[in-house]
């Protein structure tokens, strides 16, 4: 089965001013497409062409040896971007509602806090990487950062909303002002698809 890379949910210009065009066309055109590209070619004419993404990214360390990296950075990558197109949209929201409103209260004591958290661990994040709202295995929300193509699922987390903080995500927009990207990024976040994951 080959993979294709998946059509942004909204224009390429829809994110603007908070993300340009221009940054999509390389972020989403051009890297995530390499990433397609790449772990296609590692899956090509072996068993693992019938595995699905999620499998290629769980279940890499059992590729041979040679591929094993490559496999694992490719298919988590193609999974972590596709995740952070529909963790965007361009209306944003004010914030969560409903059971997810509730578990965030909870667990962070209120959204701003939450916020807050999230921001910092995204922000003070050394290198690439990205910055998640997980559910936990036994049901918790929690706030984890993953190194370069560090992906909640081999933990057996779900994902609930992501932000991406390799350089590429923000760097035509906001130079090396993580923080401002992080900023904006609020105006973005697709609580209706972090509340879709949460149920």
């Amino acid at each position: 089965m080959a993979f294709t890379l998946p059509e942004l949910p909204y224009a390429k210009d829809a994110l603007a001013p908070h993300i340009s065009a221009e940054t999509l066309e390389y972020h989403h055109g051009k890297h995530h497409n390499t990433y397609v590209t790449n772990l296609n070619n590692l899956i090509d004419g072996t068993p693992m062409a019938e595995w699905s993404l999620e499998e290629l990214v769980t279940r890499s360390g059992e590729a041979p040896a040679d591929k094993r990296a490559g496999l694992f950075n490719n298919a988590a990558q193609h999974f972590n971007h596709s995740f952070y197109w529909k963790s965007l949209r361009p209306a944003g929201g004010s914030g969560p509602e409903g059971a997810l409103a509730a578990a965030i209260d909870s667990t962070f004591g209120g959204v701003d806090a939450f916020k807050e958290q999230f921001t910092k661990t995204a922000v003070t994040h050394f290198g690439s990487g990205w910055a998640w709202l997980v559910k936990e295995s036994g049901g918790a929300l929690a706030i984890v950062g993953t190194h370069d193509a560090g992906c909640p699922i081999t933990d057996g987390a779900t994902p609930l909303l992501t932000c991406d903080v390799w350089e590429h995500a923000y760097y035509i927009d906001y130079r090396n002002a993580r923080p401002a990207y992080l900023e904006n990024f609020w105006a973005l976040a697709n609580w209706d698809f972090a509340a879709d994951n949460f149920a």
